[in-house]
């Protein structure tokens, strides 16, 4: 019996989670004609044939049309408008998958990691495909792992993984082929995965594969460790543990002494911690065994103890080697070790005592097993740092010496305004200002970047440390603030010069303010005044709301402070924002949420002013109340400086009128100041509000209005209100008194 079909209309209209991830949305009712349910696979017929997962469209959605994003209508080779015939695909799982994609790709990700990528997805051979992952998967014990690989590839590619595009060159089945964990996933002419079915087999022998039949990686592609700038002292540490182990046990056995060669690598995501010990491996003439912790633990516990055992063989039997665990903490994670824990903890025991290397990395690790670190097992830590601005400069001279620099090109300038970039995002950085300028100059013979190429491509990549901020910076600075000039020089002083300046703090002997607190009524700019320190300072910033922390399971809150700060120390130096600051940080004692706030209110104590140093962190709360916040956090080593933001008077008034009329074309009748001095009780929002619907007045009048006049000011006089409480404002100006 023929499958049944209909014919739609396609239209250029992604859902935000579809883009690039092979979906299409169906009106409910075309869902029902083709007896399809949502995330069942669908056969595409445009100018090519393709295949989607459907998804329902929204109930005001046309049932002749089909939303898809440009990926697959590039599939389809069809145009915005184009038609398509929609028919149900019975769902074949893939059993092999190859594809091909740019050079830096395929060298940065593992087919491993590419198979989770794909996770999901439904593709026909010659397709186009993104790396962005499915959002929502039947398995959830597989979502882990997918946000284990979406980190991952941040970290390996950097900002340009989110717009990679690759080809399909082989799929069998050749149209809709369903990638699952059994899917042999690789490169064209490179490395592919293995099936993890009960046997743990491979599936069929890609002939073009490149990769060591024991998959040891010998020297030849390993990073030099010159090429390795902040990482030198790390280097030359692990270099003499493994020459030691490999070449001089004759020395240990004569001092009647043995030495240990397990190790655990930490450190930010994407600062190098794989490419040093590979460099380090080919200095000592090592082969390297390399794994992928979050692959292991996707298989069944048989599949991946098999696995792990066989790596371990072929290290322990191929001289001098090293068995490279990368993320670690999947194998083996803290909160609840399971029995692919167990097997770890004793592979690595069995190896580190035949003599061989075990080398793991983590990005993370307070959440590794702690039963990782005994003396037996990985005895020796080695951290990586997030470079400071002068090992920023040093990796930018490393990544941009192929590369045609202009000479307006100031890279200190560069890594001056990159807080919380670590190689890869660097590495990322000089991609994208590559590929702008080749944007710019697709006809020119000597091509070079340039300042502003580089300057557009801070506009967009990110920080990896920096991919969960919430926080939206806008392009406005301590100088477009009206008024609150004793406010700014005081949170110039406590807020820019500690972040901007620590080697003078230094210098000087004198340790910077942990924190500041800003109070004032609502709507006088305290969330305004962060946003422009956070666009007039070189530090990322972190924007939390008070009550974004608080959750009634036990454990939770304080693990989401841990986790807030512990972001902050890794993209360093860094803004911390507390907005609400009370709802956070009540007075201990007297809540009535079980003693929920009081132990985050401890949290908060033990992180800002505790054992573990706060270094180039600054944290900024805000609160309209600050007599209920818990007066601990107000002392000295906390949030010391208490900062009141007054209402403004008459000349700040009019100082916060012309900057929101800034782009506003005024007529000459309009007399900004004269008007500053007239709104008493208004407050910075209420003059900000007064300006927008002086203009949406004018927009009433005449849709072609061209200039707000002084008649559509006293129009918008008549709308808006001064908000500023009398008996809120004496109270805070008492408090402000109190705190002189």
């Amino acid at each position: 019996m023929a499958e049944p079909d209909l014919t739609l209309t396609a239209i250029l209209r992604p859902a935000a989670l579809d883009a690039r991830r092979g979906v299409v949305r169906l009106h409910p009712e075309v869902l029902t004609a083709l007896a399809l349910r949502p995330g069942d696979p669908v056969r595409l017929a445009g100018r090519r044939v393709t295949a989607g997962i459907a998804a329902p469209a929204d109930p005001g959605a046309s049932s002749a049309l089909l939303y898809a994003d440009d990926l697959l209508l590039g599939n389809l080779g069809l145009r915005d408008g184009g038609q398509v015939t929609v028919s149900p695909l019975p769902a074949a799982p893939a059993r092999r998958l190859t594809l091909a994609g740019p050079v830096g790709v395929v060298a940065a990700v593992s087919p491993e990691m590419l198979r989770l990528a794909l996770l999901g997805k439904v593709v026909t051979a010659g397709d186009d495909v993104s790396l962005l992952p499915q959002d929502v998967l039947p398995d959830a014990a597989l979502r882990g792992l997918v946000e284990a690989a979406r980190r991952s590839l941040a970290t390996s590619v950097g900002y340009a993984w989110t717009s990679t595009l690759l080809t399909v060159v082989v799929a069998e089945p050749a149209t809709g082929a369903l990638v699952t964990m059994d899917t042999v996933v690789g490169w064209e002419h490179g490395p592919a995965t293995r099936g993890s079915g009960p046997a743990g087999e491979a599936g069929p022998a890609t002939p073009a594969t490149s990769a060591p039949a024991d998959g040891l990686l010998g020297p030849e592609d390993a990073p030099d460790v010159d090429e390795l700038p902040g990482l030198r002292a790390q280097a030359e540490e692990l270099t003499e543990l493994l020459d030691l182990g490999f070449h001089h046990r004759e020395v240990l056995g004569r001092l009647g002494t043995t030495v240990s060669l397990g190790v655990l690598v930490s450190g930010p995501a994407g600062s190098g911690k794989s490419a040093l010990v590979r460099a380090v491996a080919a200095r000592v003439r090592a082969r390297v065994r390399p794994l992928w912790g979050p692959e292991l633990a996707a298989l069944g516990n048989d599949a991946a103890a098999r696995r792990l055992r066989e790596a371990a063989a072929v290290v322990r039997a191929g001289g001098p080697a090293v068995l490279l665990v990368t993320d670690v903490e999947a194998v083996a994670p803290a909160d609840e070790p399971g029995p692919l824990a167990t097997v770890f903890r004793q592979v690595v025991a069995e190896t580190v005592r035949s003599g061989a290397a075990v080398v793991c990395t983590t990005g993370r690790p307070e959440a590794v097993d702690p039963a990782l670190r005994a003396p037996d097992l990985l005895s020796l830590r080695i951290t990586v740092p997030l470079p400071d601005a002068a090992l920023r400069r040093e990796q930018l001279t490393v990544l941009t010496r192929q590369v045609p620099l202009a000479e307006d090109v100031r890279l200190d300038e560069v890594a001056g305004r990159t807080p919380g970039f670590v190689a890869a995002d660097l590495a990322a950085l000089v991609r994208e200002a590559g590929v702008r300028a080749a944007l710019r100059q697709k006809a020119a013979e000597t091509p070079t970047v340039a300042m502003a190429d580089f300057t557009a491509a801070l506009e967009v990549v990110r920080p990896t440390t920096m991919a969960a901020s919430t926080l939206e910076l806008a392009s406005v600075t301590l100088d477009d603030v009206g008024g609150l000039h004793e406010v700014k020089q005081t949170l110039t002083e406590s807020v820019l010069w500690p972040l901007t300046y620590p080697d003078t703090f230094a210098r000087l002997g004198v340790t910077p303010p942990r924190g500041v607190l800003l109070y004032g009524p609502p709507g006088c700019g305290k969330t305004y005044l962060v946003t422009a320190l956070a666009g007039s300072g070189r530090a990322n910033v972190l924007s939390v709301k008070g009550a974004e922390l608080l959750s009634k399971w036990v454990g939770e809150s304080e693990r989401a402070v841990r986790e807030l700060f512990r972001r902050a120390r890794e993209a360093a130096p860094t803004l911390v924002f507390l907005d609400e600051v009370d709802a956070l940080a009540p007075v201990r004692g007297q809540a009535g949420d079980a003693g929920t706030t009081d132990r985050v209110v401890a949290a908060l104590l033990t992180e800002l002013d505790g054992v573990e140093a706060l270094r180039n962190v600054v944290v900024v709360g805000a609160t309209n109340r600050p007599e209920l916040v818990d007066p601990a956090l107000l002392r000295p080593g906390r949030l010391e400086r208490l900062v009141y933001v007054p209402p403004p008077d008459g000349p700040a008034r009019a100082e916060i009128l012309h900057a929101a009329a800034r782009h506003v074309p005024l007529a000459p009748d309009v007399d900004l100041t004269a008007l500053g001095a007239e709104l008493d009780a208004f407050s910075a929002a209420d003059c900000a509000a007064l300006i927008r619907e002086a203009a949406l007045a004018a927009m009433r009048e005449s849709l072609a209005a061209s200039t707000v006049t002084a008649a559509h000011v006293e129009a918008a006089r008549a709308r808006v209100r001064p908000s500023l409480d009398p008996v809120q404002l004496a109270h805070l100006e008492a408090y402000a008194a109190t705190r002189r």
